[in-house]
């Protein structure tokens, strides 16, 4: 059967993570950036050489130059690559990560609408909510109506107004002048010391000095 069909394939290793992945290629850009600075070093060492140099060797330190210059332009190509494919894995990781959240948050959000429902079916009842509010008011209803009740003058009718009292008073005043006029004072009423007294006294006075 082996021959037939062949032998299965043993299962390889597992494909690597985006952040491994990501990691990978920052460490190869890593060393293509490396490259480029040695190479930068060599032009610098070529320019210098070219200043100081003979004519018949200046072609020759050009070349070297040319190909110096040309290598940094392919690893820099290769750095831009990389960074690019990085970019795009940090950016799916990313994405993957708020997927991740997002079916988190909706999860969460189920379970607390699962929740919510049951508490709602088993420990309210909206019949007996709005019954208890009706209760509420009519008790407030009847508090008022209870202090209305106790803060009332109950030595005034109700059918007696301000107008009638005022004039009830005006009446009663005026009786009780009427009253005094037709009455003798009291002598405990009088002054201790009446104006005509005093004059009979200064007068007696007046008298003894002069038989002196």
């Amino acid at each position: 059967m082996k021959r037939v069909f062949g032998k299965k394939k043993a299962p390889g290793p597992p494909p690597p993570t985006l952040d491994q992945a990501s990691q990978s290629l920052g460490k190869r850009s890593g060393n293509l950036d490396a490259k480029i600075d040695a190479l930068d070093k060599d032009l610098a060492g070529y320019k210098a050489k070219l200043k100081n140099c003979k004519p018949s060797a200046k072609r020759m330190i050009q070349k070297k130059a040319m190909d110096v210059l040309k290598r940094k332009r392919m690893y820099e190509s290769q750095r831009d690559q990389l960074l690019g494919q990085q970019f795009n894995m940090d950016q799916a990781a990313f994405g993957i990560e708020s997927a991740q959240a997002t079916v988190e948050s909706v999860g969460a959000m189920k379970a607390a609408n699962i929740e919510l429902k049951k508490a709602l079916k088993t420990n309210i009842n909206i019949d007996e909510v709005d019954d208890l509010a009706d209760d509420m008011e009519e008790l407030m209803y009847d508090m008022n109506e209870i202090n209305e009740a106790m803060g009332r003058n109950f030595a005034t009718p109700d059918d007696v107004t301000e107008d009638d009292l005022e004039a009830e008073l005006d009446m009663l005043g005026d009786e009780l002048e009427e009253e005094v006029e037709g009455e003798e004072v009291p002598s405990y009423l009088l002054p201790s010391n009446p104006t005509g007294a005093l004059k009979n006294e200064e007068e007696a006075e007046a008298a003894a000095l002069a038989g002196l």
